[in-house]
């Protein structure tokens, strides 16, 4: 979705984000002063010019059907296109496929594939590929956590080859979020046939069919891709691309404002400061996703939902809001966007009542309870809150332990193919898609080889999950997932904390933006540019 896959969305993020991966107004905006925003004359571009990214973690993976990161999927969005995209509307428009239709009875989608794109490689880009990746991601035997996506009540969706440009995928039954699914970035047969996916040599020398080409990857360093004079959108302005891997949110800053990198969000803290800035454009935008703490439920201490009750009373979200973020996010309650056509916030809100926490710990048995929360290293924002939360817990008697990851350690423990997982609490957040389908985030069968890494189980968000995906009208659609939130609300698996606000630092420099927005200011890598 969206080719750089949002640079400024650290939540999480698994996947992150998928779609990885995607937020709302806040109450009020810091008072600074107001600076224009400088765009460089595309005459003026340098072609031998190279953009220089930074990545909060390392890559896993580059792999689109494996990675589960932000990292990763933020790099593949250069390599890697899919059939269709998101444009700057939040549409879905054609990208591998020109064009497409569907049956009248909304089971049968043929898309008529382009037929002037190859492989990095050189290789024709044909229908067999597309039958491919979506064949592999429904392959048990290989390890990707996007198959729930492609399986309807049980049913996998069947994709065929009609000739070598055309494709027809063939769904068991109406599926509301397919056109936004067939997005997912493409991988090529004539490299991966035949071998271990998993294991294969690609995932660190990956071949596609996306704007730039992948070059060199330096562990722990940083990773570069190089214009493909053959993208089938024309070509790159950009030379290349760097991504540099800057494990600290300071650190990041501190490199922006040196000039060493071309983007990096804005803290809070310095929004004021960077604004003001010369050399330097901040855009401002609303993103679709939200921050939380979400309880291992396959540890007994949170079994009772009497007990994460307790914990969302005992929360001060607006403590939390206005000491880390001074205005640039608000108080979160439904695990959805208030950006989201599917929106509510019809739900239980638990406001903060000590007395309440206290009463229901006690009534719970659980009035000596201890935990750890996990944060990943270098988000200082949550590293913050996670301090705040120890504070506030503290108040009801309870002990909280904080620990601070590696961002591959921690995706290491909750990707961990078999549960129980090892933690108690972590604290992350979700990049979500346009369409508001969270199957893979909440249904129970998706535990604990999928995105359900808390092992959420209730029989009535599984229903209301199902019936969501296979329900086309949006107003019914609109009915079923008000329910949803206010079934996971009672429940409080996660406790929703804020929804932030995407602040992005980019250097006047850097031109051919799209316009900010929850797609993201690189969201026509081709047209992207810097000047000397």
């Amino acid at each position: 979705m969206g080719r750089l896959k949002k640079f400024a969305v650290l939540v999480a993020v698994l996947f992150c984000f998928i779609g990885l991966s995607f937020l709302l107004g806040c109450a009020g905006q810091p008072t600074t002063k107001t600076k224009l925003i400088k765009l460089p004359d595309p005459a003026q571009a340098d072609p031998n010019g190279k953009l220089v990214f930074s990545l909060l973690g390392e890559v896993s993976i580059l792999n689109p059907i494996l990675s589960t990161d932000t990292s990763s999927s933020a790099v593949e969005g250069t390599i890697f296109t899919g059939l269709t995209r998101i444009n700057e509307k939040l549409e879905v428009v054609p990208d591998l496929a020109r064009s497409w239709e569907v049956s009248a009875d909304g089971k049968v989608w043929t898309f008529y594939l382009r037929q002037d794109v190859k492989w990095h490689d050189g290789v024709p880009f044909t229908a067999d590929d597309v039958v491919f990746t979506f064949n592999a991601i429904l392959n048990p035997k290989v390890n990707s956590v996007r198959r729930s996506d492609y399986i309807i009540d049980d049913q996998p969706i069947k994709f065929k080859v009609l000739n070598n440009f055309t494709v027809q995928a063939i769904l068991p039954k109406p599926f509301a979020p397919f056109l936004v699914r067939s997005g997912i970035s493409l991988i090529p047969r004539h490299l991966l046939a035949g071998q271990d996916i998993n294991t294969a040599k690609f995932n660190r020398q990956p071949v596609g069919t996306g704007p730039f080409k992948f070059k060199e990857w330096v562990t722990g360093n940083q990773l570069t891709v190089e214009r493909n004079n053959d993208y089938y959108l024309g070509r790159p302005q950009l030379a290349a691309i760097i991504f540099k891997i800057i494990p600290d949110e300071n650190s990041q800053l501190v490199a922006l404002e040196a000039g060493e990198i071309d983007e990096a969000g804005i803290p809070p803290k310095d929004y004021a400061r960077l604004k003001a800035m010369d050399g330097l454009n901040v855009f401002e935008s609303d993103n679709l996703g939200y921050t939380y703490l979400g309880f291992n439920l396959a540890q007994p201490k949170f079994c009772d939902k009497r007990i994460r009750q307790a914990l969302a009373y005992a929360t001060d979200r607006e403590q939390l809001v206005r000491i880390i973020f001074k205005g640039l996010a608000s108080p979160a309650y439904a695990p959805s966007a208030p950006i989201s056509w599917a929106y509510s916030d019809e739900v239980a809100k638990y406001p903060y009542n000590l007395q309440k926490a206290r009463e229901l710990l006690r009534v719970a048995g659980a009035e000596n309870l201890e935990f750890t929360i996990l944060v990943n290293q270098g988000n200082k924002e949550r590293e913050k809150a996670a301090v705040i939360l120890q504070q506030q817990y503290k108040k009801i008697g309870v002990k909280v332990t904080i620990r601070v990851m590696e961002w591959l350690a921690l995706l290491k423990i909750i990707n961990s193919p078999n549960g129980p997982k090892d933690f108690d609490a972590i604290l992350m957040g979700w990049s979500l898609g346009l369409d508001p389908d969270s199957y893979s985030i909440w249904h129970s069968s998706q535990y604990p080889k999928g995105f359900n890494f808390i092992n959420y189980n209730n029989p009535e968000a599984d229903r209301l999950l199902a019936a969501g995906r296979t329900t086309i009208e949006r107003s019914k659609r609109q009915e079923i997932y008000a329910k949803l939130w206010q079934t996971i609300a009672l429940d409080q698996p996660y406790i929703l904390l804020w929804y932030p606000k995407g602040v992005v630092g980019v250097r006047e420099r850097v031109g051919g933006l799209s316009e900010p927005g929850p797609a993201g200011l690189f969201l026509n890598l081709q047209d992207v540019f810097v000047t000397k």
